[in-house]
């Protein structure tokens, strides 16, 4: 049984964590940059996210701190969420290494006058 492709929230937050251990707004910050703006993750999702991932072992809580009378809890990638992003890194780009060379073979039967498939 193959395992299935990671779902987009959690491909952006593993990212979100691969440099630096982030809280959640920064969370939040890194999220929306990574994707260019085009996902916003709200509070409620992010919180929800986090939750699973740390019960998955995927990520593990950096520390714990009180900052202007808020308590603020950062995360950190986990060695086995750094091997799953890592694994879903290489299988997006084989695809996209594929998506590419046909892309480029079609060009070039077009150009060559050849049918397409």
């Amino acid at each position: 049984m193959t395992k299935r492709s990671m779902q987009e929230p959690t491909l952006l937050l593993l990212t979100a964590l691969a440099d630096a251990p982030r809280h959640g707004y920064a969370l939040i910050q890194e999220i929306s940059a990574i994707s260019h703006g085009r996902v916003t993750m709200r509070t409620g999702t992010l919180y929800s996210a986090l939750d699973r991932l740390l019960q998955e072992g995927l990520i593990r809580v950096e520390s714990d701190e009180v900052v202007d009378g808020r308590a603020r809890r950062t995360y950190a990638l986990a060695e086995p969420g750094r091997a799953e992003l890592a694994a879903e890194a290489e299988r997006l780009r084989a695809i996209a290494t594929e998506a590419t060379r046909r892309l480029t073979a079609t060009v070039i039967r077009t150009e060559a006058g050849g049918a397409f498939a």
